[in-house]
């Protein structure tokens, strides 16, 4: 049989179909045969030509692999021999690899100490004399320890002994190479133990990798992995050893004799430190060497004649050109991951001095590199640049989009449009400046220009997208300009930027866009009934600029095209498979679930069956072959027998794959199909219930899944279930629905608090707080029921606050002299944490909750040191005040303690923290009660020092808020002929509008307790009046106070109050007669 199966693979490997054909079928034939296997064994041993032996090797494997269970007990034992002779005595490369495949597959079945002349053989082959040998013992132990890694935990030591030596084969590449390889697969099983064994391997690890770079850049790229495999395992091992990784990494990266992947793998090693060791790298100063290799990478020109990616006329999407694979793209990448992980001000002192002669460079490429610099510096350094750098950066910005390299103006647009999505709402200031340039900028681009006009259209929709009403004086031109686009160009990318941009200007001109409006959806009409696959790219985004629509021109203007809208996406879903468009057919669902409400009842069955499809989908999802194997797999079909193959045994069948990759659109399709349906179950209410619990197990179940953005769409989903249900429950509290809330809230609040411990990634751990702290504010006292909770939730916030969690990584990381300074995100996630103490005590109350505060409050207070950052001062303060106000008379205990921290923060030199320190003051004051009378003539001169100087409107309301606060807790201690008249003299309020019920509630009570006041001033009080009455910037209940005062005050005072109504704008006055009349 031998002979005849070794013709068969003979044929196969010739480039003849139809002989292939028939070699297929042959070989399906034999296989029926239980002699195939000892056929096959005997071709691995005997036959001359090694792709026929490899052929065999493979066959063997997956038969192996698929048929274990059903193999003989003679055949397993004769099979083993087989394949370590065959080892033994081969000398092809690729014939070898599919053999120690082989062998791993039987060891994955039978546990390396059922096999015990396979430890001998690796054993001996591994410290053989003969280099060969040992690169084949090398290559064997890499292969099985790879697949069965577990089964050889016991043997881990024993390894590494033998990795000391086997690293130090200098002269022999493959066995380096290999065991590198074997490394990386057992570090994520190590124990400490093991670990401290690793530590003196790290420079022996450098030197090898250096060593397979002079030999095989491709391999020593691959052994690379294992300090990625290192940092996701052990981090602190490295530390020790962190300059020789970095320096090693920079001489890498630095050297433009090696290949671009090498130079990449190794710029992602230092970003990947940066990442999870950032204090440890500035502790050891190693910040100038990396931005000194960084800078001139950024600021080198491509190779003559040749443009980089980003700056080549092709149509890609701005966000895939960043994302290109050089070492100048993964440069910027660096330090945007420096900018999110060190402290801003470390960072600018050391990259301003590089920055700063790269943008006064006569050379194109240097001033590119300083304004990529600007705009990777945007997120992570936010703050910072708002605070002392916006201006003069925008102006260079603004002046580097008149240069005369359309290189530079491709980076400067690139810098705006990052500023304009990390900055705002500062940057919206500089609207009269930069709408007039992006306009004029737009207006001379050739739309046949795609990589340029995506950049400026970037840049564009970035920067109105937050204009709110400053958008309207450049709206017409604005409009004009996209519609004339929709209407002339012949471009289908030039139509699809026009209507991504229409999305954002509606996003911030909201009803003032009604003029455009039906323009607008005739031209979307269009693009969506067309289902042309030239048009495809025009209708997805279409189909998103028809959710920003719904969303944003109000409900009444878009409900009667809902239902329309509704059927259409349904039907698009049917006639197109594409990811994107299911996408954005999903985002559009739930914005119209914001119009419709529960009356999107009739198409919740089939939108939700839709978007769970998507939930589950293994659809985009590649699996990744061992290049070795890749010729075999197209028979794996045609050689499957009739019998049965167990699920079990399907999975065994692995061997080949070396690993998994999943499409974008797939993962955004599963994460927009996730934040729909949350959105959706809030919005419906009870019309989801019938869909809530398959959608919450099917979005619960991927929890875990490895791509971060679809985890974080998982829990800010089954967090708003946790909200609808809350919701329903308390429309009709049966016994049912209370029942299920705390049966979702068991699972969910759990599931949080683990992440919140254990999570990695500070994003994900930041959704995760802003999920539980919206069920805190949504679910209060019920969310907290179960014993045990509210301590567990406390815990976590206290964790955070303490930098003791996963993803802080504080472990023996104390800077110096500057500890306190940090990150711009590390200090957000500390915010996150901190947002949820006022909710906790609104939710249990004042006298649960006290002695939780006292806990919290050392913590926060720490954080209103004279040397802490004002987004720390601020931060503390408006915690500390929005804690006393939930906590109600409960925090008259804190008084001493937090009164000095308000008084000083009320004079601060920033806005915002004496905006804090003044609403701290007045809801100590309300809730203090007799425990701060005391303290109102030190109280008042404060208040009074901030009113007589102050140039700030949010200042300016706090101090309006504080003072009725003291006049309506305390009015005997108020000398209200001095300060009355101050306060009326400060309305109306501009900015902190959430004040005007305790403005008009003071005013309410000063005409009930001392009318004359209020007369004396009624002139400037009906001004106030009819100047906020009638408008959203009082409550209802303000409003029917207001008019039940002014209707008195006519009554008992018809004579004054004729005579202030009379000076009053005729519209004003008539507003105030027809409400008093009503």
């Amino acid at each position: 049989m031998a002979e005849m199966l070794e013709k068969i693979l003979s044929n196969l490997l010739e480039p003849d179909t139809a002989l292939i054909q028939q070699a297929t079928a042959q070989l399906k034939e034999a296989f029926k045969d239980p002699a195939v296997v000892p056929a096959l064994c005997t071709i691995l041993t005997s036959c001359p030509n090694p792709q026929i032996r490899q052929f065999a090797a493979v066959l063997v494997r997956r038969r192996v692999a698929k048929h274990w269970k059903k193999l003989s007990p003679d055949l397993k034992n004769n099979l083993k021999p087989v394949v370590l002779q065959s080892l033994q005595q081969e000398h092809e490369h690729k014939v070898r690899h599919s053999l120690a495949q082989l062998a791993a597959i039987i060891v994955k079945h039978e546990t390396p100490e059922h096999w015990p002349q396979l430890l001998q053989f690796i054993t001996h082959w591994t410290k053989s004399s003969v280099p060969g040998e040992r690169q084949v013992g090398m290559l064997l132990l890499s292969t099985v320890v790879d697949i069965s890694t577990e089964a050889f935990k016991r043997h881990f030591r024993d390894l590494l002994r033998l990795f000391h030596l086997t690293l130090e084969d200098h002269s022999n590449q493959p066995v380096i190479f290999y065991t590198i390889q074997t490394l990386t697969a057992m570090l994520s099983f190590m124990g400490t133990e093991e670990m401290n064994m690793m530590k003196p391997m790290i420079p022996k690890l450098l030197v090898g990798i250096q060593i397979l770079i002079q030999h095989n850049q491709d391999q020593a790229s691959e052994a690379m992995e294992v300090f990625d495999e290192l940092m996701e395992s052990e981090v602190s091992i490295i530390v020790p050893h962190l300059a020789q990784i970095v320096q090693f990494c920079l001489e890498i990266a630095a050297n433009t004799n090696l290949g671009d992947n090498i130079r990449v793998k190794a710029l992602s090693c230092v970003s990947f430190l940066i990442k999870v060791k950032g204090k440890t790298i500035l502790k050891q100063k190693l910040l100038p060497s990396i931005l000194n290799v960084l800078y001139p990478i950024m600021c080198a020109p491509p190779p003559e004649g040749e443009m980089d990616p980003e700056d080549l006329e092709i149509e890609d999407d701005i966000e895939e050109e960043v994302e290109a694979q050089t070492p100048k793209h993964f440069s910027a990448q660096v330090i945007d991951m420096l900018a999110l992980h060190l402290p801003p001000e470390k960072l600018f002192s050391q990259l301003t001095p590089l920055m700063e002669p790269a943008l006064r460079s006569e050379n194109p490429y240097q001033r590119k590199a300083g304004l990529m610099s600007m705009a990777v510096l945007a997120e992570g350094c936010a703050d910072h640049i708002r605070q002392k750098h916006l201006q003069v950066m925008l102006r260079c910005m603004c002046q580097a989009l008149a240069d005369h390299s359309e290189v530079v103006r491709n980076a400067a647009l690139f810098a705006l449009g990052q500023f304009s999505e990390f900055l705002q709402p500062d940057i919206s200031k500089y609207s009269d400046e930069i709408m007039p340039l992006l306009l004029n900028y737009l207006s001379t681009i050739d739309n046949s220009k795609g990589a340029h006009l995506t950049k400026a259209y970037y840049a564009l929709e970035n920067f109105v997208e937050n204009l709110g009403k400053k958008i309207e004086p450049y709206l017409p031109t604005l409009m004009d300009h996209m519609l004339s686009v929709l209407c002339s160009t012949n471009s289908n990318r030039g139509k699809e930027l026009a209507v991504s941009a229409i999305g954002a200007i509606a996003n911030a001109a909201k009803e003032a866009l009604l003029p455009y409006f039906q323009a607008v959806i005739t031209h979307l009409k269009g693009y969506l009934l067309n289902t042309s696959e030239e048009l495809r790219q025009v209708q997805i985004q279409s189909l998103e600029t028809l959710g920003v629509l719904a969303r944003s021109i109000g409900k009444d203007v878009f409900a009667p095209l809902a239902e329309e809208c509704c059927q259409l996406g349904l039907n698009l879903i049917d006639q197109v498979d594409d990811p994107d468009l299911r996408r954005c057919t999903y985002s559009l669902f739930a914005s119209l679930s914001v119009v419709m409400g529960p009356s999107m009842a009739p198409h919740l069955e089939k939108m939700t069956t839709l978007m769970l499809l998507s939930i589950k989908s293994t659809e985009g999802v590649t699996a990744h072959y061992d290049n070795d194997s890749k010729t075999f797999l197209l028979l794996d079909d045609d050689l499957e027998e009739e019998d049965s193959i167990t699920e079990e045994e399907e999975d065994e069948d692995d061997a080949d794959i070396t690993g998994f990759s999943v499409e974008n659109a797939y993962l955004d399709e599963k994460e927009d199909a996730c934040d729909a349906l949350g959105e959706i179950s809030v919005n419906t209410g009870a019309a989801f219930m019938p869909f809530m619990e398959s959608c919450f197990e099917e979005i619960f179940r991927i929890n875990d899944y490895p791509h971060i953005n679809v985890r974080k769409s998982v829990f800010e989903a089954v967090g708003q279930f946790c909200c609808s249900l809350y919701k329903v429950a308390q429309d009709n509290p049966t016994d049912q629905n209370l029942e299920a809330f705390q049966k979702l809230v068991s699972v969910v609040l759990p599931c949080y608090l683990k992440t919140l411990e254990e999570e990695r990634d500070r994003l994900l751990v930041m959704t995760v707080l802003e999920a539980l702290n919206s069920i805190l504010k949504h679910c209060k006292a019920e969310a907290l029921r179960e014993p045990g909770r509210l301590d567990a939730i406390s815990k976590a916030i206290r964790d955070v606050l303490l930098k003791k969690t996963t993803c802080q990584d504080s472990e023996n990381e104390e800077l110096d002299s500057d500890e306190e300074q940090q990150a711009e995100y590390d200090a957000m996630l500390i915010e996150y944490a901190g947002d949820g103490i006022p909710l906790l005590a609104a939710a249990v109350g004042g006298q649960v909750f006290a002695p939780y505060f006292a806990g919290f409050l050392p913590l926060l207070l720490a954080k209103t040191k004279a040397s802490c950052t004002i987004a720390e001062k601020s931060f503390a303060i408006g915690i500390v005040a929005e804690t006393v106000q939930a906590m109600e008379g409960a925090s008259v205990q804190f008084v001493p303690r937090l009164l000095p921290t308000l008084m000083s923060g009320a004079r601060d030199t920033d806005d915002e923290v004496r905006s804090n320190s003044v609403f701290g003051i007045g809801v100590l004051v309300e809730h203090g009660k007799e425990s701060m009378h005391t303290h109102y003539p030190s109280l008042l001169n404060i208040l009074s020092s901030i009113i007589s100087r102050e140039q700030n409107r949010r200042v300016l309301d706090n101090v309006c808020g504080a003072v009725s606060r003291m006049i309506l807790t305390h009015v005997s201690g108020v000398p209200i002929e001095q300060v009355f008249p101050v306060l009326i003299r400060s309305l109306p309020l501009k900015e902190d509008l959430e004040e005007n019920v305790t403005v008009f509630n003071c005013i309410s009570f000063m005409y009930k307790n001392q009318p004359s006041q209020v007369i004396q001033h009624l002139p400037q009080l009906l001004a106030v009046i009819s100047q906020v009455i009638g408008t959203d910037q009082i409550q209802e209940e303000s409003r029917r106070s207001l008019v039940t005062m002014l209707k008195d005050i006519l009554h008992g005072f018809p004579q004054e109050f004729q005579s202030a109504l009379r000076p009053l704008p005729q519209e004003m006055a008539s507003k105030l007669r027809s409400l008093i009349t009503s």
